[in-house]
């Protein structure tokens, strides 16, 4: 079973940040849409590395050249997805510190008495949740899951895992006849998630990693197989702070930063569209989430396939880096809104950037959006990462919410397809409102608006 390293706080040996830039000559450069470097980008996250705290005027200076360069770039809409989660299965040795997703693998075995609360779906069941979602109008199905044991890409990768000399302690393997739940291949799970012209976003760098561990496949071969099984584009997360001194406190057991960038490269080169993600507020330094964004703009430079930038703000409650003392909250609302702004100012070759109402909730969500964020994410109808992390803001929301909240700052709802190519303009005054660009949507209401009385689903918390 996976324990918890002892970290200690004060000994990480991350540098303070400094610069050879100033604040004001940072936001300049900002402001005339000159391309930022690192040390602009760190300047502007801290409101001037020449004082301690955030500077509030300073800071407003920032989210209003984020802001101006959002309205410029995108526009005054607000888009969204109707999509679902189907995660599948909970079962993970990796143990990442700052989740509290996972449950560990040992658990899942088939002669196991360890009580858990986690899950694994067979494939026939990921196929059911989908078309349960695509008979109400869904048409994103969104997928990431634990790095089950079991899990391989195909029949031929359970050979050549199997082949190994202690296969579980060489390349994290036992067979699926170990398991009381076999997750079926990676291969076999694409397959039964994409369903009736659904969308199929999946299979991030570490779950790729995972599907070719033990071999010398390239990432761009494991993702064209995925691609002809049924994967549609590819999520960037697991990038967490793409800087290994970083990693190497929160997620050891995590691929490398170069690996995280190797795997998008070749989900591009196989024809998919990525998105790129960070998840910021808990070990890392400004300057590290300045590093962080220039990957992304790299990349975005050699690739051109990133569709849009998430900031996920860390959601300390239940993970393992809280319940050391390693730290005792998330980011403050103040960063988040740095961020967002930072990111839309620094990533000049990448068109969106999202807000989160999963991670800060509708009110400060709505915030961001004055920040420079243009993308308020889906409708979910499911979210089990950030809930197990102590998340409080729920799982779902209705068109019919989207549409309130969007309109009330003065903005326009967009109902979006994933890869943001196909777009539709909500009518406010033509309600109630439901998806149209799902393969099975009729504009029917998904869901009750969380104002609507009697049959609101249950809240995460519940």
């Amino acid at each position: 079973m996976t324990t918890e390293p002892d970290l200690d706080p004060n000994d990480f040996g991350f540098a303070e940040p400094a610069t050879d830039q100033s604040f004001e000559n940072a936001l300049a450069k900002a402001r005339d849409g000159i391309r930022l470097s690192v040390d602009d980008a760190t300047e502007l996250l801290a409101t001037g590395t020449d004082r301690e705290g955030i500077d509030p005027v300073r800071k407003e200076a920032v989210l209003e050249a984020a802001d101006r360069r959002r309205a410029e770039e995108v526009g005054d809409e607000v888009t969204f997805v109707a999509n679902l989660n189907n995660n599948v299965t909970t079962a993970c040795n990796t143990g990442c510190l700052f989740c509290n997703f996972k449950d560990s693998a040992h658990a899942f075995e088939a002669d196991s008495d360890v009580d858990h609360a986690g899950f694994t779906k067979l494939p026939a069941e990921s196929r059911a949740v989908v078309e349960d979602a695509l008979s109400m109008g869904i048409y994103e199905v969104c997928s990431v899951s634990g790095l089950h044991p079991a899990f391989a890409l195909n029949d031929e990768h359970h050979e050549i895992l199997a082949a190994h000399d202690d296969p579980a302690s060489a390349v994290n393997y036992k067979p699926p006849e170990a398991y009381a739940t076999d997750p079926g291949t990676y291969l076999e799970q694409m397959a039964a998630m994409s369903v009736g012209g659904v969308h199929l976003h999946s299979m991030t760098p570490e779950e790729a990693y995972h599907a070719r561990r033990g071999t010398d496949w390239s990432y761009e071969s494991v993702y064209r197989e995925l691609a002809d099984a049924g994967l549609d584009s590819a999520p960037g997360t697991a990038a967490e702070i793409l800087v290994d001194e970083v990693r190497d406190v929160i997620c050891p057991g995590k691929i490398r930063t170069d690996d995280w960038v190797d795997a998008m490269a070749g989900a591009v080169a196989a024809g998919l569209d990525v998105t790129s993600t960070m998840m910021y507020g808990h070990v890392e330094t400004v300057e590290h989430r300045a590093k962080h964004l220039s990957v992304i703009r790299d990349l975005q430079d050699r690739t051109g396939g990133i569709t849009e930038f998430v900031p996920l703000s860390f959601i300390h409650r239940n993970t393992p880096l809280y319940r050391q003392g390693v730290v005792d909250s998330g980011p403050s609302r103040d960063e988040d809104e740095l961020v967002v702004a930072v990111a839309r100012l620094f990533l000049d070759n990448v068109e969106h950037v999202q807000a989160s109402w999963v991670k800060s909730g509708d009110a400060h969500g709505l915030k961001l959006l004055n920040c420079g964020a243009d993308d308020f994410m889906g409708t979910i109808l499911s979210e089990e990462i950030t809930k197990r992390a102590g998340g409080e803001y729920g799982e779902y929301r209705s068109f019919d919410d989207y549409v309130e909240m969007i309109t009330a700052i003065g903005r326009t709802p967009v109902e979006r397809s994933t890869d943001y190519r196909t777009r539709r303009r909500i009518d406010p005054d033509d309600a109630p409102h439901g998806p149209r660009l799902g393969p099975r949507a009729d504009g029917t209401p998904m869901l009750p608006s969380r104002t609507g009385g009697d049959g609101d689903p249950a809240s995460a918390d519940d």
